[in-house]
């Protein structure tokens, strides 16, 4: 089984700002695995430029009990270039795995972490250019879950209404579209959002990685993640 998450596999450049992207409660096949299901990837530099960080998200709705898997590697994948588009790229691979007592194991090049890295302050390679925390944490992902099915609900009522594109996406005018972005940051009754995952938790692993591990090939970093099983 394999579950990737390629929200961030553009490039970008590694003094760029925070990427993220969501993925939470997914259909059947993802969730009957709730410790290879990826929500959330995260990547951004140190204000220093000097470190890159990154965090892997899952186990939706994950509780105090809930525990990484010991059959499944948590990747992430860096790659560098020197200029977008350039054919030359260089690769490395953030690699974790943990044990029956949830110690877990990270590789990064020739970096290596092994221990219980659930403290705050987790765990630091030897000359600290790797650095891991594995652990449950709030859920980061905000989610207006009514305002979403609100919007769900203008669109079905409209839809004979629509035309669409060659690609098969609807055609809006400026008021439309105005309508269903508002209704997206609102309640339904136009009140504030609320936040269908305040409260909940996913399993984080989190790494901070010295920039020079990651762009041996230049300073254009493409981050993404993934979950695997034999």
């Amino acid at each position: 089984m394999r579950k990737t998450w390629m929200a961030l596999a553009a490039a970008v450049a590694v003094c760029a700002p925070m990427l993220m992207g969501a993925d939470h409660l997914d259909g059947p096949a993802a969730s009957a695995d709730p410790a290879a299901d990826i929500t959330d990837v995260f990547a951004w530099m140190s204000s220093d430029a000097k470190t890159v960080y990154m965090i892997m998200n899952v186990v939706p709705l994950a509780t105090t009990s809930s525990k990484f898997s010991t059959a499944v590697q948590y990747v992430f994948h860096t790659t560098s270039r020197q200029t977008f588009g350039a054919s030359q790229v260089s690769s490395t691979n953030i690699i974790c795995t943990f044990d029956s007592n949830q110690r877990i194991s990270c590789w990064a090049g020739d970096e290596y972490i092994n221990g219980d890295a659930s403290g705050t302050s987790g765990l630091s390679s030897g000359d600290g250019k790797l650095k891991v925390y594995a652990g449950v944490r709030d859920d980061p992902f905000f989610f207006n879950l009514d305002g979403f099915k609100a919007t769900a609900h203008i669109v079905d009522v409209a839809k004979a209404n629509l035309t669409f594109d060659t690609a098969g996406c609807p055609q809006l005018d400026g008021p439309t579209s105005s309508l269903l972005v508002n209704q997206l940051r609102h309640a339904p009754d136009g009140g504030t959002p609320q936040d269908f995952f305040k409260g909940l938790n996913v399993a984080s692993i989190v790494v901070a990685v010295d920039k020079s591990l990651v762009t041996q090939g230049g300073t254009i970093l493409g981050v993404w993640a993934s979950t695997n099983k034999p």
